[in-house]
């Protein structure tokens, strides 16, 4: 009888919770087999076996937490030992003989034979085989070293890995807040997790300033709703943030700065010349950013469809990593729920984040008649890196979105 055990999650990761069981008992598992998914952050990764054998007992359930080393399941003695029908492991793939690998002290190499679990999506495993990339010689950029498939691509080139630092925040000890009354306690999610350590870090590490705008949006509104129909009959729902999603491509076309990033260790302005942008999205376990792609190579009503889609599989949680990588700016749209404004966060490595808030039936003096008349005005407000973008910047950059806005005729709605 033998202990299946769960590798190292992987640094600075202490804990998973299980959302799926891969095997049952009599099942016969080899080594490198995937027997669990876990949660450990944003997304879901996959626990390989450390050793093959028969299953004679699952001691872990979904829901259940576990730690690295953690007992998961028995093991008789195996029947046979090949491998199971598995797709090869990239972990065990030869490292290629050129490029050499890249040294870096950031994830220290495991000693031989031990087994670590490699935050890798399949997507990323099957490209690093194709490639003959050793995942384990591969630091990922994404949360607890995640590794995307633009880490392998970039590692078999022999480039530099590009890794976001984890912020290491001073624990302050709390009062017994019990000696005051009756408390209770309740684990954070994988996502609640990842958003502490992402905000404590855009916040130490980004000064950031908020610019705000109101944009009179009573033509744009209308407009949206006229052609509402038109986009339900190709499968849209014509929504605001499908609009903006537009506006802020256009914007960040004319003001590419917005669309960069710094590189502090080389001291250069990284410009990018694709437009991703990610989304907000308000999930009941907390707060997911799914990424559009190329949003300037699309029209408003493509980008709808786009958008309900990403929203729906954030809120089911069956975004991939992917699907959550690569934003060049983010939008946040709080209007559905309320508020006059508030100052975004922005998410490192962009630059910058447009926050936008409740629009209102507000009085407006027009100098032509003369008088006050009624419009419909929409305050948004736009977060951004002060290291790169001087004030003067970002109330250009709201003007020209606010004025996009104003004149729906600007905007191309195709597609």
């Amino acid at each position: 009888m033998a202990e299946l055990k769960l590798p190292d999650l992987g640094d600075n990761v202490t804990s998973a919770v299980v959302v799926g069981v891969l095997i049952k008992e009599g099942d016969m598992v080899a080594a490198g087999q995937p027997v669990l998914e876990l949660e450990t952050d944003k997304a879901v990764m996959e626990a390989p076996a450390s050793e093959g054998g028969t299953v004679t007992k699952v001691m872990v359930k979904p829901g259940d937490e576990v730690k690295s080393g953690q007992v998961i399941a028995l093991l008789g003695e195996a029947t046979v030992q090949t491998p199971a029908p598995t797709p090869a492991k990239p972990e065990e793939a030869p490292a290629p003989s050129s490029p050499a690998p890249i040294a870096t002290p950031a994830r220290p190499t495991p000693p031989p034979g031990e087994r670590r679990l490699i935050p890798a999506a399949p997507s990323v495993r099957r490209l690093a085989r194709e490639m003959g990339v050793n995942l384990r010689e591969v630091l990922g950029s994404g949360p607890a070293y995640r590794i995307s498939e633009q880490d392998v691509r970039r590692y078999a080139t022999g480039a530099a890995p590009q890794v976001a630092p984890t912020p290491s925040p001073t624990a302050l000890a709390l009062p017994d807040f019990s000696k005051f009354g009756p408390v209770r306690r309740e684990a954070m999610s994988g996502v609640r997790r990842a958003t502490v350590r992402s905000m404590a870090q855009a916040w130490s590490t980004i000064p950031m300033v908020t610019h705000f705008d109101k944009a009179d949006i009573t033509e744009m509104e209308a407009l949206r709703k006229k052609l509402s129909p038109k986009a339900e009959k190709q499968g849209a729902k014509l929504t605001m943030t499908a609009i903006l999603l537009k506006i802020a491509a256009a914007a960040l076309q004319r003001f590419p700065k917005f669309n960069a990033s710094i590189d502090t260790a080389s001291n250069e302005i990284i410009y990018k010349d694709y437009i991703h942008i990610g989304v907000a999205v308000d999930t009941p376990t907390g707060l997911l950013v799914p990424v559009i792609r190329d949003v300037d190579r699309k029209g408003v009503f493509a980008l709808a469809a786009e958008l309900a889609e990403v929203a729906a599989k954030a809120r089911e949680r069956k975004l991939t990593p992917e699907e959550m990588q690569g934003a060049s700016f983010t939008i946040s749209n709080l209007g559905g729920i309320g508020g006059v404004g508030f100052t975004p966060i922005v998410n490192w490595p962009e630059v910058a984040i447009l926050g936008v808030s409740r629009s209102s039936i507000e009085p407006v003096w027009n100098p032509e008649k003369e008088g006050f008349e009624p419009r419909n005005l929409m305050p948004f407000s736009l977060s951004y890196d002060h290291r790169l973008i001087d004030g003067a910047d970002a109330a250009r950059f709201c003007r020209f979105v606010a004025e996009l806005l104003e004149e729906p005729v600007l905007l191309g709605f195709a597609g």
